[in-house]
C-alpha cells in the first residue's frame, strides 16, 4: 500500500502534469506517408513489446513508461554534433517531425513502489518541460544536501552555474541530468521518499533520416540512454545476435562505484549474510532516484549516460529489463530468448516467461523495442543449450522442493 502522503504527492504532480501548459509528449509517433502524416500507437504490440509480471511478492514495484516527446530541433542538432560530430539538418526534416523523440523508461522500486510509482507518471513529462534556467536553483539545492555533494562541481551542468552563466542551449546529456535531479528535488517535499527509491533507466531514439521515418525503420537513429542503478538497456545486432550493453550495473563493489565513492567517501562497503555487498550496509544500488536519507553518503542521481548512432540495419532490437529478470538470466540469453519472436510483444513474454520458469519470484519487467533490423537476425542461438540445461536443473529443483 502507497503511504497516503506519498499519495497526496503523487496526485499533486500527476495534476500539475495534466494541467501545465506547454507539454507535448504523446502516447504515439507520427510517421510520414504519400497521403500526410500518421499515427501509430505505442501501445501496439508490434510497435513496443511490454510484460510486466508481479512474481510471487506481495506489491508491485515495477514500472515503465513510453511516450513521444517534442524537443527542440536546434537542441538535438547541437546534441547530435557535439556527441556524434554529425551535421544534421532539421530544416530538411517535416517540422512536426524533427523534434520527435521517442522515450522508453523502466523504473524498479525499492522500499515500496511510490518513487516508480511517480516516475512512471512523471519523468518523461519533467523530461521535457526541463529548463536551463531552472539549473542555478537545482544546483543549489543539490549543495544543500551537504555531505558528499559538498564537493560536488555540477558535472555536465557547470557551464550554466558559472558566472556568467552559458547562453547554449541544452543537450541531451545535460537535460538527462538535470530531470534526475529536478526529481530528488520534487520528492523532497515528501518524507517517505527519505526510505523510498528506484533505480531508472531511459532510453531516448531520435531518428535522423530525411526524410523522417519512425524509430522502428530509421536508417540512422540517435540513441541516449540516461541510466541509474541495476536496471539493464542492451542491444541486439543483426550479425551474430551477441548483446550489446548500454549500462552497467551500479552496485557498490562495481569497479567505476567503488572507485568513485572511495574518492570521496572512503568505504562503508558492507557484506551482507547472503555475501551481497550493500552501500551503508543496506543499498545495492549507489546510483538511484529517492532514498534521500542516502544521498549525502554518495548514493546519487546522476546518471551515467551512454550514446550510440545506429545503423538501423545493423541492429534487430533493444531491450530493457528490471533485475528480476536479469538477476536470473544473462545479456546473452536474454537477447536470445527473443529471437524469432513474431512480434516485440511475444519477445518480451519470452523473457519473462524463462526468468520466472527457472525459479524467479522477484516483480519482471521487460521492454522489446524493434529497430530496422528486425527479423532479420543472423547466426546461431548460442546460449540455446545452456538455456534447456537450466530448465531441466530448474524442473529437478522444484520436483525435490515438493517431495
Amino acid at each position: 500500500m502507497v503511504p497516503q502522503s506519498t499519495t497526496r504527492l503523487l496526485h499533486r504532480w500527476i495534476v500539475r502534469a495534466r494541467t501545465t501548459n506547454g507539454r507535448r509528449f504523446h502516447d504515439y509517433v507520427r510517421a510520414q506517408t504519400s497521403n500526410g502524416l500518421i499515427r501509430i500507437p505505442l501501445s501496439s504490440p508490434r510497435v513496443i513489446g511490454v510484460v510486466n509480471d508481479r512474481g510471487d511478492r506481495s506489491q508491485q514495484e515495477d514500472y515503465y513508461a513510453y511516450a513521444t516527446l517534442s524537443l527542440d530541433p536546434v537542441e538535438l542538432q547541437l546534441s547530435h554534433k557535439r556527441t556524434f560530430g554529425l551535421d544534421w539538418q532539421p530544416q530538411l526534416v517535416n517540422e512536426q517531425l524533427a523534434g520527435q523523440v521517442v522515450f522508453v523508461g523502466i523504473y524498479d522500486g525499492h522500499g515500496g513502489s511510490a518513487v516508480s510509482q511517480y516516475l512512471r507518471q512523471e519523468l518523461h513529462g519533467l523530461f521535457e518541460s526541463a529548463k536551463k534556467e531552472s539549473i542555478p536553483d537545482v544546483y543549489d539545492w543539490i549543495k544543500s544536501l551537504g555531505g558528499y555533494f559538498k564537493r560536488f562541481k555540477g558535472g555536465n551542468l557547470t557551464p550554466w552555474i558559472n558566472e556568467p552563466p552559458s547562453d547554449a542551449p541544452l543537450d541531451l546529456e545535460t537535460r538527462a541530468t538535470l530531470t534526475f535531479f529536478e526529481v530528488d528535488k520534487n520528492l523532497s517535499v515528501d518524507p517517505v521518499s527519505q526510505t523510498c527509491g528506484a533505480t531508472a533507466s531511459v532510453a531516448l531514439l531520435h531518428s535522423l533520416d530525411a526524410p523522417a521515418t519512425p524509430f522502428f525503420a530509421a536508417q540512422k537513429l540517435a540513441l541516449t540512454v540516461a541510466h541509474c542503478g541495476d536496471t539493464r538497456v542492451m542491444l541486439c545486432p543483426v550479425k551474430g545476435g551477441k548483446a550489446f550493453p548500454m549500462t552497467d550495473n551500479h552496485h557498490a563493489d562495481s569497479r567505476t562505484e567503488s572507485s568513485r565513492l572511495r574518492r570521496m567517501m572512503g568505504s562503508s562497503l558492507i557484506t551482507d549474510s547472503f555475501g551481497e555487498s550493500r552501500w551503508m550496509g543496506a543499498l545495492v544500488n549507489t546510483r538511484c532516484l529517492g532514498d534521500l536519507r542516502y544521498k549525502r553518503f554518495g548514493v546519487t542521481p546522476e546518471p551515467e549516460i551512454r550514446t550510440k548512432l545506429v545503423d538501423g540495419s545493423e541492429w534487430a532490437y533493444m531491450v530493457l529489463v528490471s533485475d528480476g529478470v536479469s538477476s536470473m538470466l544473462s545479456d546473452d540469453e536474454i537477447i536470445d530468448l527473443a529471437r524469432h519472436a513474431p512480434d516485440p510483444r511475444i519477445a518480451a513474454q519470452r523473457i519473462v516467461s524463462f526468468a520466472q520458469e527457472l525459479g524467479g519470484d522477484d516483480n519482471t519487467t521487460a521492454i522489446v523495442v524493434p529497430l530496422a533490423g528486425w527479423g532479420k537476425i543472423e547466426g546461431p542461438d548460442n546460449t540455446k543449450e545452456l538455456r534447456e540445461y537450466r530448465r531441466l536443473q530448474a524442473i529437478g529443483t522444484e520436483r525435490q522442493r515438493r517431495m
